[in-house]
């Protein structure tokens, strides 16, 4: 199938080759029109932002600088329109001169929301235009869209991504995403061009992004091109603030649990700065008022300095940092009680150079910085553990327009990995210290050979430097085309490595290890087939059918303490573990599902209703006698509605315009089907001997109660339903604005289960064992405030 895929994909290059040298025989003539497309407010870039050419029915859509450009135009008089989801359309006549690099710089104007009427007119870009310039199993977010979803104590964008078809979550303790049946480990984070680590906060509430900090965020659920690469599964990438331009502005937020500031202004007439703080204080109230709830808070905060050199320069420089810090006592009022504590959190750093070479040629250069590290320490048991990853990068990503049908983007990035991970216990130590390269090359090739069809094809190359050597070269390629005006189709295919694997833990941290001669690099290949249209000028409506496959995926050996052999033996004798060896059980696996989406951006009234069905198996080497199960995360079927109202629209239309004050009403329901879990298939009884007794009779020589479990997974969970429902005013002051909030989790308090436990009951003399449900979260208000200034 590699093979396939690659010679299917030099076909394709040559074939954009050859059309590419009868292109530049007759449009050579051609003239560019190029420039950036801004937020008129704050002097933002405006990251996929249409341009559109009424006339000659094309257009393109800016980078994640706000630049585009428009190569091989005839000269004449052309009507552009601009726009932006939440801003006015900006409608210019713009003249097209020959031999000349027409520069345009365009403002938009945010504004609320429209009615469905007042959106429809005889000159607006098609929806289904703005579906078909979208990549395959794509989806783009701005804050406003993160923020008016149904919160669990406040905004996030983790869990905002959750109502999304495909997407899911083990469990309402957790913010981790599971993606069309990849794990979290199989995601690619990055903010700012850097890549993140364990990018969730303890016990799922809250994830290291501060959406009030975020201007965008983009996720490919699968598909990607070969720009990305790294991870098996999907790209989460998400651009922070650049800073107010204009003039200072600020937004606060305290909730129950939290509170938040992000503040951003100019620096004089060259840049802007923006920086956003963010704490718990979870330590300080019901950590205080209620014993069973430990001593745990986090803090993270980033900072962002943008400068605009000019035209042809734009200068970043963007850091996060995060921190949890948790201490857990079994017994708060007791003067010594077993006790330990666990901090550990993420850093970040990217310095950004975006520099146009030619109106056909732009480029970005990166130099990356990231580390992940935590610290555990169980004094009772004489237990201390360390665990740090760092990642430091330079990236460079060029983008070239050769013709008007047909970009080239092309790029390189070298990576130095380290991994420590030493456990320092009583009687034995595990020390593993690593570093690792990676060094990768990619390519790619979009052609459009005629306003119904686009063809990218790709491909990217990597090579892994460890205690052994990998080379792998990984082809992608897509392809679009226009059924109509208001339907496209669309497939992707694509070959993706992984050089990292994660060992997930409860409710703290997990361990990251590299891939070395003992654990192979993972690999996974895409299949994609899409259908998009256009209903009624306001609905957009997509589905999606996919499947993909695993090799050599891992999972913790259980049995690690019978197979796993040390490598040396310190001076006090104690075993020294130095490698991976044993440690993990190698699998394969695949992923198959089908998706739908009906979305509505704009009206009183928008939100979108989605359906998943999909299914993940696994087998594992000394699993299950190597047959396929599926995995803890599987969910055969998901159901999700999203809805926001505007209220004063809806019932007070005749005073809207003069009202300073607002009422908004957010909706979020999510059903599925359970998960699957391995429950007991027999039970039996065994003797003791006549000394042991029976724990809990304090009987001599009593049997004991015994559960054999049945196939692994096997049973499933009762169906989970939940819905959330938000309440917000917002009232204008002019200079500033107030918008306390009421949030309700879980409105229907049902009893979600997240697991079952097996408790021994005493019963005529004999032990037997109840089951017991345990369940995830139940109703939960919140009360907020926002004040933006």
């Amino acid at each position: 199938m590699n093979r396939i895929l690659v010679i299917l994909l030099f076909l394709i290059m040559g074939s954009i080759s050859i059309n590419a040298d009868n292109i530049t025989k007759s449009k050579k003539s051609g003239t560019t029109a190029s420039g950036f497309v801004y937020d008129m407010s704050n002097g933002e870039a405006l990251i996929g932002a249409n341009v559109y050419i009424n006339e000659l029915k094309y257009g393109a859509t800016t980078n994640v600088s706000g630049y585009f450009i428009i190569p091989d135009l005839p000269t004449g008089v052309f009507t552009f329109l601009f726009s932006y989801i939440g801003y006015q359309t900006e409608k210019r006549e713009i003249v097209i001169k020959t031999d000349e690099d027409n520069q345009i710089e365009v403002k938009l104007k945010p504004e609320a929301i429209k009615t469905d009427e007042v959106i429809i007119s005889d000159e607006y870009e098609k929806i289904s235009e703005k579906l078909f310039s979208k990549p395959v199993s794509k989806i783009e977010l701005n804050s406003a869209q993160i923020n008016n979803i149904p919160r669990f104590v406040e905004a996030d964008l983790l869990r905002a991504l959750q109502t999304l078809p495909g997407i899911t979550s083990l469990s309402d303790f957790s913010s981790a995403l599971y993606i069309r049946g990849g794990t979290p480990d199989q995601n690619l984070y990055l903010i700012d061009g850097t890549d993140v680590y364990n990018p969730e906060h303890a016990f799922g509430i809250f994830s290291t992004f501060n959406t009030n900090a975020i201007k965008k965020v983009e996720v490919s659920k699968g598909g990607f091109g070969a720009e990305y690469g790294g991870r098996l599964s999907s790209v989460l990438d998400v651009t922070n603030l650049d800073g107010n331009r204009n003039e200072f502005e600020g937004v606060a937020n305290v909730s129950l649990l939290s509170a938040s500031t992000t503040l951003q202004s100019p620096i004089g007439s060259i840049g802007s700065i923006s920086g956003s703080l963010r704490r718990t204080y979870i330590d300080q109230t019901y950590a205080k008022w209620i014993d069973e709830v430990p001593d745990y808070y986090f803090y993270d905060g980033n900072l962002k300095a943008y400068f605009d050199f000019d035209r042809k320069n734009k200068f970043s420089i963007s850091i996060f940092n995060g921190r949890d810090d948790l201490d857990f006592k079994l017994d708060k009022t007791a003067k010594e009680s077993l006790e330990f504590l666990y901090d550990w959190g993420n850093t970040t750093g990217s310095i950004n150079w975006k520099h146009i070479f030619s109106p056909d040629l732009f480029a970005s250069f990166w130099i990356t910085a990231s580390r992940f590290n935590s610290n555990f320490d169980f004094e009772a048991i004489n237990l201390s553990e360390k665990n740090k990853l760092s990642d430091y990068a330079f990236k460079a990503s060029l983008e070239y327009y050769a013709y008007q049908n047909l970009t080239i983007r092309f790029g390189a990035e070298q990576k130095l990995l380290h991994e420590l991970y030493d456990q320092d216990f009583t009687n034995q130590r595990i020390y593993i210290d690593n570093n690792r390269q990676l060094t990768t090359g990619y390519l790619t090739a979009e052609w459009k050979p005629s306003n119904d069809w686009n063809i990218q094809a790709g491909i990217r190359a990597d090579y892994y430097n460890a205690d052994t050597t990998y080379f792998n070269a990984a082809p992608r390629f897509s392809i679009k085309y226009k059924l109509n005006d208001e339907s496209s189709l669309k497939f992707a295919t694509g070959l993706y490595h992984q050089y990292l694997n994660r060992l997930p833990r409860f409710f703290i941290s997990s361990i990251w290890s590299t891939a070395n001669k003992y654990n192979k690099v993972s690999s996974s290949k895409h299949f994609i087939l899409g259908y998009q249209r256009e209903i009624g000028k306001v609905w957009q409506f997509e589905t999606e059918i996919y499947y993909k496959d695993y090799k050599n995926i891992y999972q913790y050996n259980d049995n690690v303490g019978t197979t796993i052999e040390p490598s040396y033996y310190d001076e006090a004798n104690r075993p020294v573990y130095t490698n991976t060896n044993n440690v993990y059980n190698r699998g394969d696996g695949e992923s198959f599902g089908i998706e739908f989406l009906i979305k509505k951006d704009i009206g009183i009234i928008n939100g979108w209703i989605s359906y998943a069905w999909s299914k993940t198996n696994y087998k594992f080497d000394n699993i299950n006698r190597q047959n396929y199960f599926s995995p803890r995360h599987n969910r055969s079927s998901i159901i999700n509605a999203v809805a926001n109202m505007d209220i004063n629209k809806m019932f007070f239309e005749d005073n809207y315009q003069k009202s300073d004050s607002k009422w908004e009403l957010g909706m979020n329901f999510v059903y599925a089907t359970g998960q699957p879990i391995t429950a007991p298939s027999s039970a039996y009884y065994t003797n003791t001997l006549p000394d042991w007794g029976n724990v809990g009779t304090g009987e001599i020589g009593s049997d004991k109660y015994n559960l054999y479990p049945g196939a692994i997974n096997s049973f499933n969970l009762p169906d989970y339903i939940r819905m959330d429902l938000s309440v917000t005013y917002t009232k204008d002051y002019g200079s500033w604005s107030l918008s306390p909030y009421l949030q309700i989790f879980n409105l229907g308090n049902r009893k979600n289960a997240w697991f079952i436990e097996y408790k021994d009951e005493l019963k005529d003399g004999k032990i037997t064992q109840e089951i017991e449900k345990v369940n995830m979260l139940p109703l939960i208000p919140s009360l907020g405030v926002n004040i933006k200034f």
